[in-house]
Formats: C-alpha cells, structure tokens, sequence
C-alpha cells in the first residue's frame, strides 16, 4: 500500500497549509508520511504543488506517480494528469477550470459557491477537498476534524467543519488504505531536526541572515528561545553573522551560524579566521542551485567543492552532508562536540529538499546526545599558551576571564604559542604543521558511509547527502528485481572516509556517482583521494530532487 496525493495550484492559494492539514490527519491516524514542496520564488502567481505520500511501511522519499490530484486551478490539471495513476482520481473546485474528456469519469467536482453558501466562508473549499480525499480511501473524517481544531483554533473552526463535511459526502470510497499498527512518531523536517540537534548540543547563540533554505533553522530557534536557553541574532549581512558567532565562540559560547550559497560566499574569510584562530564553529550551509541568485526555491548539490576548499591558506575542517532528518538531528549535535574537540569548524551540508520535506520518524532519543565541551580545566604556571605546540596539535583551550591572570590572545595574523602576532619563518612553519596535525587527528572520529543493498553488488552507487531516500528506496527496489545493487551514501565527506569504499568497490564491476549536480563533485573527491574513477555519472541539475523512479529508471537505461 503506497499512495500519493498531489495538491496543486498558484502561490497563495494555500497549498502548504491544505498539504500540512493532510499530512497531519494522516499520521494522526498511524501512517508513515512523506510530504514534498515544490515552489515558486514568488508570493501570488506561478505554479506550486505539495506531494502527500503515505503508507503503511516506512516512506523516504517522493514518488513521481500520484494517486489523487487536488486541483485549485486548471494548470494543475494541465501540468500533472500525465503523472496520475491508472485508476487515479482528480478532486477539482468550479474555478478548477474544465477537465479534460479521458478524465472525466475519474474526476469529483465540488462546487464552491455551495460550500461558501452553506459554510459562510469563501476561504474553506480546500478543506472540502481534503475531506474527499480523505472519504476516497475510506479514511474517519475525524481525523481531519481534529487537525481543523488544532489548525484554526477556533477562528473559522465551524466553517471548515462545514465545508469538511459537504466534501466527505460527495465522495466514494475508491482505495483502501489500511493504516499500521499504531506508532510513536514525531512529524519534522531537515532545517527542525538541525534546530533541535543544536539545542540538545547546548548552543547557546545563533547568528544568521535570512536566505533561503537555511532562514527556518533560525526562524525555529527563535520561536524557542524563550524556552531554551539561547539567543537568536539576525545580523545585517553574513560577514556580521559568522564574526558574531566567532566572537561566542571566543567567549566560549557554544555558537552556529547558517546561510545558503551567495551568503556562504561572504562568509569565507570568516571561515578563514575560525581556521587561524582556532574557534571552534558550526556552520550550516543549505545548498539551492547557483551562480548568484540562482533558483532560490529549488535543490541542488552544488557547493560541495566549494564549502570543501573555502577560505584562504590551508587548516583543517570537517564537513558533514546531512541525509535525513534523524540524521540531522544526531549528526548536528555531534558536530558540536567535534568542532571544540578539533578547534575547527564544522560544516553541515544540507540542501532545499532536505530543509523543506517534511517525514514521519521515531522520536529523537536525547539520551544519545552527550556534551562534550573539551574546555582545559586547569592551565600551566607562567604564560598560558593559546597555541602550545602539542604531539596533536590540539591545544588547552580556556575561557577568557576564568583563570585569573592568564590573558586569551587572539589575532587573524599569524601566531606564536602566546598568541603574539609573529613573522618569524621558523614560527610559521610550526604553526602551519601544528594545525594540520590536527586534521589527521580528526581521521580516526571520521563515519564511514552507510552501505544500502546485497552483499556482493556488481553495481556500487556513490551518493551523498538528501539522496540517501530516493537511493535507498531505488535500491531495495532493484534488488527486489534480482539486481545486483548497493550503495555508499556519504555523510562525513571531508575529510574522506574510504574503508568501505575500497571494500565495495573491489567487489563491484561498475562504480557509479549520482548527484544533484552538473560536474559530479563527490566523483571528483573519491578520485582525488583515492584514484578510483566513476564508471558511469548519474547527475540531475534541473532543481528538482532525484524521486526514487528516476533513480530506477537512470539505472535500467544507463547502467544495468
């Protein structure tokens, strides 16, 4: 049992709200629930559509074929009947425009001018339609009821109920969807669950400018933070942002900032002064297509070698790729205690698709989350030594004013042990190999890839990231087909872990790359670092998220 519903219609005619409405009914009522955004940079106009994908099995990604289509205008009908199913059903209102002759017989019109006679409201049709979609498979209606309460909260509360129920009775039940045995689950999506991974890491400040897809991380850590110990700053622009949070850090705050491409851009010298001052940092970089402006509401994953090699000279860093929303919520806490361990940033690399999808998952386990501050307790009589050349690079770090007498020296120049700024040659270089000794002691904390698929694949998928879904589910679904497939989905990537990669590729006869991307950026670290070439690249750069079907159907063409 697997079912998509697909509500379609022009920016701001409420699409996200009706999409969230459904959502929400369907996991009150024990489904496991995927919900896709796919919208237009702009507020009134153009073309927006939410995907609802539900089922009685774990969903981890979109499906291209849709079950039911909602209609809010024609174009939706246009632009999205050749995804409908066979036996598939459209849900139009009177403004819906005319429908087409071979789908005629399949479509349910309501009528808006009695909804809005019988309801009072001109607001609620989308509710009638919900409704219908709710009674197509033979679904409770008070499970919409409910999720209109806790909506509306009483404001239109009796007009939508109205409105709810005219379109229950216009409808047929025409699928059965049998509901899993009930589950404890929590609805979230990527940007939440990094939000929430900080807070259950003890960030205490947050610094950023709005740029889409990375607004909502600080958007939700200011709706909490007159719960959770933590100040939210929006900054005038980027540079301000991560220098504010440098300057937490420094004080030894637990400090994130986030942005997207064109704001990360202004970060890099930023990025530069966390490398030579070692100020541990976490920086969250929600990838949208570029150059410049881009597509500012689509996906892509290509700011991979960018965030790889930003900032000027050569230090250590740690770069995460975030793959679902329980991942972001681990991973993000654990970036913490790595980048104060390292004295490094850390960059949590993520992207539209990941931001916006919204998932039914297990409640986050907080008693998995430990932290780990690597703050030195005691410092050594005479002159603290900021940078103290250490076998490991890593120096005691103290909180400045904790210890009486010992001064924090901080500088962008270069450095001796005190922190004084130096041109001395032999300093230099000490420097220099004292911070990249600490890059090769992160290399034992690296995570290896997750492998998806059978024990001796003849086909090796490299991916990273918000890929992992639509690969997982491609996967297992070939391997069902007696295809001999597997998977690496990377999260940590750089530094690059390789154990399992040399494993499985030995094993493979073809090593395949798919990305969001043109130039097939994760391909080109794997060689750089370990000489292996892609056999084949599969690379999607439309602004669209690979679906699981695409991803099946690119390797049946292409590879198998």
């Amino acid at each position: 049992m697997d079912f998509t519903v697909l509500i379609g219609g022009a920016a701001g005619q409420g699409m996200d709200t009706l999409g969230m409405m459904l959502a929400k009914s369907l996991k009150t009522l024990g489904f496991h629930v995927f919900l896709h955004r796919d919208y237009m940079s702009r507020i009134r106009g153009g073309h927006n559509f939410v995907k609802v994908r539900f089922s009685n099995r774990p969903v981890l990604s979109h499906a291209d074929e849709v079950t039911v289509i909602v209609a809010l205008n024609a174009e939706t009908i246009e632009l999205h009947s050749g995804q409908l199913s066979e036996d598939g059903r459209v849900i139009t209102l009177e403004n819906g425009g005319k429908v087409p002759p071979n789908l005629q017989k399949r479509t349910i019109q309501l009528s808006s001018a009695d909804i809005v006679e019988r309801s009072g409201n001109k607001r609620v049709a989308g509710t009638a339609a919900l409704s219908c979609v709710l009674k197509l498979f033979g679904l409770p209606l008070a499970a919409l009821s409910d999720t209109i309460v806790t909506v509306f909260a009483g404001t239109t509360a009796v007009a939508n109920e109205t409105a709810a129920q005219m379109g229950y009775d216009a409808a047929e039940t025409k699928f059965h969807a049998e509901a899993p045995a009930p589950w404890d689950n929590i609805f979230i999506n990527g940007n939440e669950a990094v939000a929430l991974g900080a807070l259950a890491a003890g960030c205490k400040f947050y610094a950023g400018y709005p740029m889409t897809p990375a607004t909502s991380i600080m958007t939700y850590l200011a709706k909490k933070a007159n719960d959770a110990p933590i100040l939210v700053e929006q900054a005038e622009d980027e540079i301000a942002a991560i220098n504010m949070a440098l300057g937490a850090s420094y004080a030894g705050v637990r400090a994130m900032t986030g942005t997207s491409g064109g704001g990360f851009a202004l970060m890099a010298e930023g990025v530069s002064l966390a490398g030579i001052t070692e100020t541990p940092l976490v920086i969250a970089v929600a990838q949208r297509p570029g150059p410049a402006t881009g597509l500012p509401t689509r996906t892509e994953q290509s700011d991979l070698s960018f965030v790889v090699h930003a900032g000027h000279g050569e230090f250590p860093r740690l770069v995460m790729a975030l793959r679902h929303p329980e991942d972001a919520f681990y991973q993000t806490a654990r970036a913490f205690n790595l980048a104060e361990k390292y004295q490094i940033p850390v960059f949590l690399l993520t992207d539209q698709y990941l931001a916006d999808y919204t998932q039914t998952v297990a409640p986050f386990d907080f008693a998995r989350v430990s932290i780990e501050r690597s703050l030195a307790t005691a410092v050594q009589a005479g002159e603290y030594l900021r940078y103290e050349l250490t076998d490991t690079g890593l120096s005691p770090r103290i909180v400045p004013g904790k210890f009486p007498g010992k001064l924090v020296y901080v500088d962008s120049d270069e450095h001796d042990e005190a922190g004084r700024i130096t041109e001395a040659a032999a300093v230099r270089k000490s420097m220099v190999e004292k911070r990249q000794r600490k890059g090769a002691a992160l290399h034992p904390e690296l995570l290896e890839p997750e492998y998806i698929g059978c024990d001796e694949p003849k086909v090796l998928i490299v991916c990273w990231g918000s890929t992992y879904g639509p690969v997982r589910e491609a996967v297992l679904a070939l391997n069902q087909q007696n295809h001999a497939v597997g998977a690496l989905v990377f999260g940590d990537i750089y530094p690059l872990p390789t154990k399992m990669l040399e494993r499985y590729s030995r094993q493979a006869s073809k090593l395949v790359n798919l990305e969001q991307n043109a130039t097939g950026q994760l391909a080109s670290l794997i060689r750089q670092h370990t000489g292996l070439a892609c056999d084949h690249s599969l690379l999607k750069y439309d602004g669209r998220q690979w679906s699981k079907d695409e991803v099946i159907a690119a390797l049946i063409k292409e590879v198998l």
